[in-house]
């Protein structure tokens, strides 16, 4: 376990980086592939459209959740972006404290809706330049 002021001086060091070079980054997005308990899917939704404001909250932009309609029952996606990798990082530092994001943590645990998950990292490209 990592002690809190050394976690506390990672998440200074990263915002001082995004602040002094931050536009430098290019922007990310996060894909996260989600298998989900089938059985559970009111869960899942219920936890999707807790974090849709979060990571806005927090200076994402979400894209939102993709549950399952045809095809395979067990699979969701969630898409959201941030300015840079950094500001990525300065989000989930942020989030472990804030109470409302402790308490989607603690409804996927309670419910068990989500069986695993993977989370990459993209590069978007919006237009032809």
């Amino acid at each position: 376990m990592v002690p809190m002021y050394l976690f506390q001086l990672l998440v200074f060091l990263v915002s001082l980086l995004f602040l002094t070079f931050g536009k430098k980054y290019a922007m990310i997005t996060c894909y996260i592939k989600y298998v989900i308990d089938a059985d559970k899917l009111q869960a899942f939704e219920a936890y999707a459209k807790m974090w849709i404001p979060l990571v806005n909250k927090f200076g994402g932009t979400h894209h939102g959740y993709f549950l399952p309609h045809e095809g395979a029952n067990t699979v969701a996606v969630a898409l959201f972006s941030f300015d840079s990798l950094a500001a990525y990082e300065i989000y989930r530092a942020e989030s472990m404290d804030d109470v409302v994001c402790q308490a989607a943590y603690a409804h996927a645990q309670e419910t068990k809706c989500i069986v695993s998950y993977e989370r990459s990292f993209m590069k978007p490209i919006f237009d032809a330049d």
